[in-house]
């Protein structure tokens, strides 16, 4: 009984909120985030392939808002994104769709992306748009290797146009 009341203890936080408001980096991060997207968009209009998926839009709040953070360097966006994308492939095509799928594939890519030092959290999804849209082994070039690298070069660019930020923090 302790032990499960000291858990509900720990629920409650305590500490303030680290969150800093700064309306030029909120700024960067909409146009971070719009010329990214907009760009796989019209990639995706121009061509006769997929170039965005749903997890995009969440790589971009991390490439333009928290561009320092271990989760937002180039290794993680577009390594996060292969590996995920690779596992939901396997399990789908591998065991099928089904509610066991859908929980090994994001299990696994979890569990991968922490041993290979490539955690993107939003490549957590990728398994799941895999197994329920029942994708081919071409969706690993396009939309998500070709998007993620969209997502990274952007990033580098507008990033690295503010004197204030460095982007990438590491490469490695």
């Amino acid at each position: 009984m302790f032990r499960l009341s000291a858990m509900f203890g720990k629920m409650k936080g305590g500490a303030p909120n680290p969150s800093v408001v700064r309306p030029r980096a909120a700024l960067l991060g909409a146009v971070g985030g719009f010329a990214a997207i907009g760009l796989l968009a019209l990639l995706t209009e121009w061509s006769a392939e997929s170039w965005i998926m749903a997890p995009f839009g969440a790589s971009c709040v991390l490439a333009f808002g928290l561009w320092d953070s271990p989760l937002a360097q180039p290794r993680n966006i577009i390594g996060g994104h292969l590996l995920s994308t690779l596992v939901g492939l396997l399990v789908y095509h591998g065991i099928g769709g089904g509610a066991l799928s859908l929980a090994i594939g994001v299990g696994l890519a979890i569990g991968l992306m922490m041993m290979t030092r490539t955690t993107h959290p939003p490549a957590g999804a990728d398994p799941i748009v895999v197994i329920l849209a029942g994708s081919g082994w071409g969706f690993l070039l396009t939309p998500v290797l070709a998007g993620s690298v969209v997502i990274v070069a952007a990033a580098l660019i507008l990033n690295n146009l503010d004197p204030k930020r460095r982007y990438p923090v590491f490469w490695k």
